[in-house]
């Protein structure tokens, strides 16, 4: 199994699977449309197809035409934020879209479909360390859309045969040799982070420190996105070697609060990173980390990288991409 079709592969996970994909010798499509994601952030080694997964008979034309054994799909957009006030902008591309993306793999008949979902889909937890058992219960549109595409992989695997595996993973960081984080608008902590460190931003804004934690701030399970890619290699394994579906958690089995990670990152960078204590956000939650016991036991996974080498390898891309992707 070695043609691998990669839906949002210029975005930040997807780039970085791409390469991880490339450098263990599978062939990779990178299918994006590049509203979030940068061409530049497409391996060379991959074949590129700009495109949206809005146009399903594009789709369906491209897996009747290819060969491919197995898809990755990345493409979907991820601001809890911005699905708070514009929940129609992510059912219409996590859901609507998405499912195209499924007919069409059905169409190709590919031996496996890997799903990029979240630890949103759990909401507020009601057990911590969070296993994939625990109950779902979305409190933003960004975790409800991909719970829904969750059941629409479920029926396709019932009624269509498709093998699939969804990884729910947690909160992606770091940077690969060559690929890193550039979102705009950035929202994610360790890039904030990063354009306090070079001077971009005066200070880092955190939501809430009046949560139910040790020191008051939100508690994530940061995995590192390398971590993240080699997981997904052994997700296509998995799913093409059993029948049926499967979903499985992808972290560390570590929280670590908003304030650590400012600290750690000022121990890595060697910058003092100054930083504002404001009022929480619609649709964050308090405390979220994996129970990873699934993903050791099913895929033979375990996180390697741990918060250090995530700021280093974050700190690394961004020094020598000061501007990011610069599109």
């Amino acid at each position: 199994m070695k043609n691998i079709f990669i839906a949002g592969g210029a975005g930040y996970i997807g780039s970085a699977c791409t390469e991880y994909m490339l450098n263990k010798g599978y062939q990779v499509t990178v299918f994006d449309s590049l509203v979030t994601g940068h061409e530049k952030a497409v391996d060379k080694r991959a074949t590129f197809i700009r495109g949206d997964l809005a146009d399903r008979e594009k789709l369906i034309e491209i897996f009747r035409n290819g060969s491919f054994d197995a898809v990755m799909h990345f493409a979907a957009f991820s601001l809890v934020g911005e699905s708070m006030k514009d929940p129609g902008k992510y059912f219409r591309n996590n859901l609507a879209n998405a499912i195209n993306l499924a007919d069409a793999a059905v169409e190709g008949k590919v031996q496996a479909f890997v799903f990029s979902s979240t630890a949103a889909t759990f909401g507020e937890p009601r057990e911590i360390p969070i296993s994939e058992t625990a109950e779902q219960l979305p409190i933003n549109p960004y975790g409800e859309s991909k719970l829904c595409f969750e059941k629409v992989l479920k029926w396709y695997s019932r009624i269509y045969g498709l093998k699939y595996v969804a990884l729910r993973y947690f909160n992606a960081a770091g940077a690969t040799e060559n690929f890193g984080e550039d979102h705009h608008p950035e929202s994610h902590l360790i890039p904030i982070l990063l354009q306090v460190a070079q001077g971009k931003r005066e200070k880092a804004m955190i939501f809430g420190d009046d949560y139910d934690t040790p020191d008051g701030t939100g508690v994530r399970d940061y995995i590192h996105v390398v971590d993240l890619a080699r997981g997904h290699v052994c997700a296509i394994k998995y799913a093409a070697e059993n029948k049926g579906a499967d979903v499985i958690n992808l972290g560390t089995g570590k929280g670590y609060s908003v304030l650590e990670m400012v600290k750690t990152f000022s121990e890595v960078s060697g910058v003092n990173i100054p930083y504002e204590i404001n009022a929480r956000r619609a649709g964050d939650i308090a405390e979220c980390y994996a129970d990873p016991t699934k993903a050791k036991e099913k895929l033979g996974w375990v996180a390697e990288k741990n918060l250090r080498d995530m700021c280093r390898d974050s700190w690394r891309w961004q020094k020598n991409n000061p501007h990011g992707y610069d599109d």
